[in-house]
């Protein structure tokens, strides 16, 4: 009798916890999604470097010399569009993790499948959240907005160069970032971003974006006869409110470190900090949940010209600088900035 009496009771207790409501499971799934790509996105090569090293020292040697050998056979695919997986792009997990911010894409124009288009992205940000979410996921349905076009989003070609992860990356469209010689794009668009950027670059409502001391690296490519395509700026609104950033001065050590490691690697390495797993108010690695508006603007025709000269780059870039100066004076007070915010291109 006592023994059924505790059991009673116990199961009285375990009937009286509220249960979690619907509210809650959606907030720990949304949580979970961004959880999985933050760690996939800062640790899935590192950690899978490691493991392939160790092995080597181990009776399962063969594998990681395999896989060295696969990825010297496969050394070009990122540069041609790697290996998409329709599946991975409809992956649920990224309806979870548009909504935990949420993302959404809001088209200005058409564009028409017969032409190809390089989608500027601004601002880099941190992670990119925007781009990835709107350009790699079917989340946003870009696919629908833009009916015939698919999209690719460019990246450093140093982050295929890390096992494992140079496969997931690949898989949701990613491609390393070309030189023009071999720029192909088979109608579609390639979104280039200067990791400089995320380099403090980047404060809520004010913006600095390093166009003008790039041009020769992303406005030549469209000039080249295999790579012609039209220039599109787009904006994601909320993008740097994500994480909180520690911006060294000009002129200090630090500055000077992430200076000479930017010129070596290609990106700069920066300290940031964001909300911690178990509360929005403590600190980690997490991304502040801010809403995240990508605003993708008119396109900038491009006359098809074997060798462009200096001035006729210089034109086009500044018509593209244009477009995008355009679009977020046009779109800023609807996304969460003042008419007082400005973008400054550098």
């Amino acid at each position: 009798a006592g023994s059924r009496a505790s059991i009673q009771t116990a199961l009285r207790t375990l009937l009286a916890v509220p249960w979690p409501s619907q509210r809650d499971v959606r907030s720990a799934l949304q949580l979970l999604a961004v959880l999985q790509w933050v760690l996939s996105f800062l640790l899935l090569g590192t950690v899978s470097l490691l493991l392939l090293i160790y092995l080597l020292f181990t009776s399962l040697w063969l594998v990681p010399v395999l896989y060295l050998a696969w990825i010297i056979f496969d050394w070009d695919t990122p540069e041609k569009g790697g290996r998409r997986l329709p599946c991975l792009r409809r992956w649920t997990v990224w309806k979870h993790f548009r909504d935990y911010f949420p993302v959404k894409l809001v088209k200005t124009h058409d564009l028409s499948p017969s032409h190809n288009y390089i989608i500027g992205s601004h601002p880099h940000g941190i992670l990119c959240v925007g781009a990835f979410c709107n350009f790699i996921t079917g989340s946003t349905g870009f696919e629908e907005l833009f009916p015939g076009i698919r999209s690719f989003l460019t990246t450093l070609a140093g982050n295929f160069r890390l096992p494992v992860f140079r496969e997931y990356l690949m898989s949701g469209g990613e491609r390393c970032l070309p030189c023009p010689a071999r720029v192909g794009l088979p109608r579609a668009p390639l979104l280039p971003s200067s990791a400089r950027s995320a380099q403090g670059q980047g404060v809520r409502g004010r913006g600095l974006i390093p166009l003008r001391e790039t041009r020769e690296g992303w406005c030549s490519w469209e000039q080249a006869g295999q790579g012609w395509a039209f220039l599109v700026p787009s904006f994601s609104f909320g993008e740097n409110d994500l994480f909180r950033q520690v911006v060294f001065e000009e002129g200090s050590w630090m500055r000077s470190i992430q200076r000479r490691f930017q010129k070596m690697m290609g990106f700069a390495p920066c300290l940031f900090y964001g909300r911690g797993l178990t509360s929005s108010q403590s600190r980690g690695f997490l991304p502040y949940s801010r809403p995240i508006t990508t605003v993708v603007g008119e396109p900038v025709a491009v006359p098809k010209v074997e060798n462009p000269s200096r001035e006729l780059v210089d034109r086009y870039h500044e018509l593209y600088i244009r477009a995008l100066l355009k679009l977020f004076d046009e779109n800023k007070t609807k996304y969460g900035l003042s008419e007082s915010d400005e973008l400054h291109i550098l």
